[in-house]
């Protein structure tokens, strides 16, 4: 078992060191954050805060406030041990702290996935990549596909949470093309655990209706409006898995969203697609 901070009954203390309430946001300098009621809304205890625009833009002065609410609202929920819905540049996603055992179990059942099935790494610089994998690529290839709609798959280090994905040596790395993930993630200042929002075997989300059934079980859920074309197919296939764990080659695990594009810059820097099993 790996040493980990504890991450359990932490909620009230952080975000009262942060200056949040635990409860429903309503206090009259959250107001404009909230999403209108809906006709399905969330289960009392359940907050749902909507940024300014997107989310895959940086904020503008104006709106700078709301955007800092949301960051401020996400770090201490997951610092608490917590799991949140985020808007990432493919799809809605569940993320919790990778370095918490418990939140890590929380996320396999909100979705019911199966427990062999890998949790993705949201990191927010590519700098960040070679504290928690062994990189064999070059670092120009990284700074190609990162920020991107892909995952990339490496050896991991000793530094990841040893709870995380237990039954592989490997781990799947995210850093979303979208300024408030990349925000999250480096104002939490720790690996983030990403998964897809929605039950396992149904279809992945856009919008944040569209995971509703999950509401109840989260913490927190930010609203960045709708991600990409509801009406095609492609939106919905998530990030392009990559295999980069042996050198001088690379392997697709999932085609994803973006295989062209990944393909050919990997084929850019000389390295060949592994042979099928």
């Amino acid at each position: 078992m790996s040493s980990v901070r504890p991450c359990k009954g932490l909620r009230a203390a952080v975000a009262a060191s942060m200056g949040l309430s635990e409860g429903p946001a309503g206090s009259a300098r959250r107001e404009r954050l909230l999403r209108p009621p809906s006709p399905a809304p969330a289960a009392p205890g359940a907050r749902l805060l909507r940024l300014p625009g997107s989310g895959a833009v940086r904020a503008a002065n104006l709106e700078r406030a709301g955007w800092t609410e949301a960051l401020r609202a996400a770090v201490a929920e997951m610092r608490a041990g917590a799991v949140v819905a985020v808007p990432t540049d493919t799809l809605y996603g569940l993320a919790c702290s990778a370095s918490c055992s418990e939140a890590l179990s929380a996320v396999y059942r909100i979705k019911g996935r199966n427990e062999i099935k890998p949790l993705a790494v949201c990191l927010g610089r590519v700098a960040d990549v070679y504290r928690y994998c062994h990189v064999r690529v070059p670092e120009g290839l990284l700074n190609d596909l990162l920020p991107g709609p892909v995952t990339l798959v490496m050896e991991r280090s000793e530094e990841l949470n040893k709870d995380l994905n237990p039954f592989t040596p490997l781990v799947g790395i995210r850093i979303p093309d979208h300024a408030f993930m990349q925000d999250l993630a480096q104002v939490f200042g720790g690996p983030l655990a990403l998964t897809s929002a929605n039950l396992s075997s149904q279809a992945s989300s856009l919008t944040v209706e569209e995971f509703q059934d999950l509401w109840p079980h989260l913490s927190l859920v930010i609203d960045g409006g709708p991600i990409g074309d509801g009406q095609s197919p492609k939106c919905r296939l998530g990030s392009t898995v990559v295999d980069l764990s042996v050198p001088g080659k690379f392997g697709i695990i999932r085609p994803g969203c973006a295989l062209e594009s990944t393909t050919a810059i990997l084929q850019k820097y000389g390295l060949f697609p592994s042979p099928s099993p």
